[in-house]
């Protein structure tokens, strides 16, 4: 197929939804589909074989947009809409695949085109208001809800990240042909070498034998880190040799989380790396004896959870539907929501070496086998395959792991 795509990021920065689109990508393009990539004028450039990238206008005075809603949007999706529709209007394509808010635009351009529409959906519009706290407008949530119905009603597939996010399909389209596709396309390029993960150690000044506990992502308000800081106070209150490494956030955002640890206690125990390059998250992943997972709010499942299974290191997580709907005993230490409770889940994996490896293994042997890449490759072909009626995606067919 020929596919017009409609992504309201900024593409590609190394945030949850823009990988989520890139590795959709890769796969689609894998799949022999080439794919025009309508996106907005900020990013890194990406080259890949199936793939054109066309940027929409930049508004006046827009330098970048935060994770999350925010103003800047509104212009960003006037823009990025009449970027769709000139290139959609004026070229051939079989099909129209929109992400996030993107599928307003893409249940307009695929009636117009009279192509199918796919509808990407990496979260709950609604939920993203309260999640980010952009408004308390009861008004404002019932239009976004509105939207979100009209997306999921209008489209012949929709693929969701997790299974919180199917069951907001299945209440508002019971007979919607849902496509599940966990985050999780593991490659070669989540292997590290123990050279990687010296350097790591090194370039922040950790000791072989510091026991580091490894935090990644972004350090947005719902990710829970006053849990994570008032968890690590308990934490070195009982190892003092234990260090907290955070990769990620913006600048503004480390300089916020740094005051936070040491109001909290832990700043000389905490180690601030900025945000790394994809290509260095696994080295990251190699040095460290534990993987921490904080988040408070929200249902949808953390993008480094999948990464976290892979490396095969044990992994502290909230017992919240966030997680477990991934996550058990069997693959995490999985706590309550206080600091005690998160910091002995820390100490746990650090202390216990024997449990620790254990956790960590089943962890790895769920990422290779229900999280496969090929896993990952089989469900995006069926999400295409159901685009049209000569092949449907009966309602709730269970997709087969390939691994």
């Amino acid at each position: 197929m020929r596919i017009l795509m409609i992504a309201p990021e900024p593409f590609f920065e190394p945030r949850g939804t823009p990988f989520s689109e890139f590795h959709r990508i890769r796969a689609l393009t894998a799949l022999g589909h080439q794919v025009d990539l309508v996106t907005y004028p900020f990013g890194e450039n990406v080259s890949m074989p199936g793939l054109r990238v066309l940027r929409s206008l930049r508004p006046p005075f827009v330098k970048r947009v935060k994770i999350g809603p925010s103003a800047a949007k509104f212009p960003l999706d006037a823009l990025l809409a009449l970027t769709a529709f000139r290139v959609g209007l004026t070229g051939k394509y079989d099909a129209v695949h929109s992400h996030e808010e993107g599928g307003v635009i893409g249940v307009i351009l695929s009636a117009l085109l009279r192509v199918p529409h796919l509808y990407d959906m990496h979260s709950s519009l609604p939920q993203q208001l309260t999640n980010f706290a952009f408004t308390g407008s009861s008004v404002a949530r019932g239009i976004v809800r509105w939207f979100e119905k009209l997306m999921i009603n209008r489209s012949r597939v929709v693929i969701v990240i997790c299974p919180a996010l199917e069951d907001t399909v299945r209440a508002t389209a019971p007979a919607a042909n849902v496509v599940l596709i966990e985050n999780a396309p593991g490659s070669a390029e989540d292997q590290a070498t123990p050279d990687q993960a010296a350097a790591v150690r090194a370039r922040h000044g950790l000791a072989p034998t510091t026991p580091v506990v490894l935090y990644t992502g972004t350090f947005e308000a719902y990710q829970g880190l006053d849990l994570l800081f008032a968890a690590m106070a308990h934490v070195i209150a009982a190892r003092p040799d234990a260090r907290l490494l955070m990769a990620g956030g913006k600048p503004e955002q480390v300089e916020k989380a740094r005051a936070q640890a040491v109001a909290t206690g832990i700043g000389d125990a905490t180690i601030f790396a900025g945000e790394r390059p994809a290509s260095e998250i696994p080295g990251y992943l190699l040095t460290c004896d534990a993987l921490v997972s904080p988040r408070s709010r929200g249902t949808n499942t953390p993008l480094k959870i999948y990464q976290y299974l892979r490396s095969g290191k044990p992994i502290v997580a909230t017992r919240l539907m966030t997680h477990t709907q991934v996550l058990s005993d069997e693959t995490s230490i999985l706590t309550g929501v206080s600091p005690q409770e998160f910091g002995d889940g820390i100490l746990l994996a650090l202390n216990d070496r024997t449990r620790g490896e254990e956790i960590g293994a089943n962890a790895r042997h769920l990422a290779e086998t229900k999280y496969s890449y090929e896993a990952y490759l089989e469900r995006t072909r069926r999400a295409c395959a159901a685009l049209f009626p000569a092949e449907p995606l009966s309602p709730g067919s269970p997709v087969k792991d390939v691994a």
